[in-house]
């Protein structure tokens, strides 16, 4: 893949390891191994005391970018100067250094023998240096990869080297992953998830030593995760869009209220998901991958997962009459559950294609439904409304306080009422459509927008691909909340449906819960459709997620021009 200082019309470069054949040339002794351990110690408290400095372990001489450099290896660094005469001209040879230039040990992630090998030979081959492979940070949230190759051809001097290097590495980073199970959607997005991790993720954690067991599935992947052992491996991976993931993490966090014993029928407290899950995006909506990454790049999810970038994210339980319904981070109904409901009808068309001609369609054919909406508001935020609004059909809108355990209560005709636990960002929406949303804070955002007309309506769409505020229209009201009960109303009364038979563990699972006379819920990408009254409630830092929290984007890209 890569090549050493010379080209071999006849040779092939290859990287390999000392245990690659390799290990029989070089025994290691006793004095050598305690000269390991030591370094392994020093690691582990030059990590604690990385502010001042640091004893080098081991220093030598190496070739880097065409250069002689004195290479010197600290726990926490990799430094080089470039070697020089002072003066070409000869006689005494004064050494110069040059400016020091270095690589932090934790950005590291593989490093690898770099060797000389034949086209018909495996292993073995004639030791070229050690290749350092590093994790860059490119701007716009955009991680890569780069290698810093350290040529020398005495076997022994690499051999010594890479044995303290791979011993820092796995001394100083225990939270990177060793063992991953990577779940596959062969369907998703024109068939492509194979495709991506294949070549562009699979390559990536080969460099970084990570073994991995793959399993394609057909929308199974809770029985997935419930038949397989997930105590020998330190993560789940899915390849795949927005349903894939969601689907995922509901596995995830069912297989922990198994294991726990936990009765999901009743008003139970939800357990944490055992192991950290990897989203790689490649589906036609990744929301929940740009909330954790910042944009759609393959590789720049999988450099999070291998370098072991946790973030805790709250997660929402939505149930009815105490039955858990599933496990989510979004939901939208209204104008958001009629446009996927729609949109899932014509499966057969092109993806792109397919959710315009829903959003078109679903405004063309715009209503309202009437709902009470009751929540309780999040401790030590700011309640934000605004007084003496009224709908479009001229009504007052009837709110209700209760003092005594501070549920609030909203009625009226709405369009769509979006309910958000992550900021829920996209390439058409860069801010989010929640962007006051964090991942992990505790809380969710009640989005209510009331009936208005359509152009109305349009412009508060349109403003979600812009930095133009969104909420900033008379008919639509925003509250930060940590419960919401959201009941439909029809015209002879409320709809309360309470003869719903118990359904088995298994009915949690499927992507469609369908129920007669209901109404179209967009969860996380999935349609549900509930007619009861729906009761969802916040979990805080209920799953952990490879990646990080993403700062707002400055500069957003439309991609979307349906409207």
């Amino acid at each position: 893949m890569f090549e050493g200082r010379r080209r071999v019309a006849s040779a092939a470069d290859a990287w390999c390891e000392p245990g690659d054949g390799c290990s029989q040339r070089w025994p290691v002794s006793d004095a050598r191994r305690k000269d390991l351990r030591a370094a392994k110690e020093m690691a582990q408290q030059g990590c604690r005391n990385s502010g001042g400095q640091q004893e080098p372990i081991c220093r030598g001489i190496f070739e880097i970018e065409k250069r002689s450099c004195d290479v010197v290896l600290t726990p926490s660094r990799l430094e080089w100067t470039a070697i020089e005469p002072e003066s070409p001209t000869g006689g005494d040879k004064m050494i110069s250094q040059r400016e020091v230039e270095f690589v932090e040990l934790k950005e590291v992630f593989a490093v690898k023998m770099k060797r000389r090998r034949s086209v018909k030979q495996n292993k073995g081959g004639t030791v070229l240096g050690i290749a350092i492979f590093v994790c860059v940070n490119k701007g716009q949230n955009k991680l890569e990869h780069r290698v810093i190759h350290l040529s020398n051809l005495s076997e022994d001097h690499c051999n010594l080297w890479f044995k303290y290097l791979k011993d820092i590495l796995n001394g100083l980073f225990p939270k990177r992953p060793k063992s991953l199970k990577v779940i596959i959607n062969p369907y998703s997005h024109k068939k492509e998830a194979k495709q991506v991790y294949y070549e562009h993720v699979a390559p990536l954690f080969k460099l970084a030593d990570i073994k991995t067991d793959v399993t394609k599935y057909e929308g199974h992947g809770f029985l997935i995760l419930k038949e397989c052992d997930i105590q020998e491996f330190d993560g789940v991976v899915c390849v795949g869009g927005d349903g894939t993931a969601s689907e995922v993490a509901r596995a995830l966090l069912l297989r922990a209220q198994i294991d726990a014993g936990k009765d999901v029928d009743s008003n139970f407290t939800p357990v944490r998901a055992p192991l950290p899950l990897g989203i790689i995006p490649a589906g036609s909506t990744n929301i929940l991958a740009y909330s954790v990454h910042g944009l759609k790049h393959p590789g720049t999810a999988a450099m999070h997962i291998i370098m072991g970038n946790l973030q805790e994210v709250d997660v929402c339980t939505f149930s009815s009459h105490n039955r858990l319904l599933r496990f989510g981070f979004s939901c939208m109904l209204g104008f958001g559950g009629r446009t996927l409901a729609l949109a899932e009808k014509h499966r057969w068309m092109p993806s792109k294609e397919r959710r315009e001609f829903a959003v078109i369609k679903t405004l063309a054919n715009l209503k309202s439904e009437d709902y009470e909406l009751s929540f309780l508001p999040s401790k030590n935020t700011h309640l934000e409304k605004q007084d003496g609004k009224r709908n479009a059909d001229g009504t007052n809108a009837e709110e209700q306080c209760n003092d005594e355990d501070k549920w609030k209560s909203v009625q009226g005709t709405f369009l769509n009422i979006s309910i958000m636990a992550i900021p829920c960002r996209c390439s058409m929406a860069p801010r989010g459509l929640a962007p006051n949303t964090r991942l992990d804070n505790g809380s969710m955002a009640l989005i209510a927008v009331r009936n208005c007309t359509r152009a109305d309506f349009i412009k508060h769409l349109k403003r979600y691909d812009s930095l133009r505020n969104q909420f900033n229209f008379p008919f639509v009201e925003t509250y930060t909340v940590q419960e919401v009960k959201i009941q439909l109303r029809i015209k002879n009364g409320w709809f309360n449906e309470t003869t719903e038979e118990k359904a088995d563990f298994g009915s949690h699972c499927p992507s469609v819960i369908s129920l007669k006379g209901s109404c179209p819920w967009n969860i996380d990408g999935d349609l549900m459709e509930e007619s009861s009254e729906v009761h969802i409630k916040i979990h805080s830092q209920l799953i952990t997620l490879y990646g990080r929290t993403v700062e707002e984007c400055d500069d957003p890209i439309v991609k979307c021009g349906c409207l």
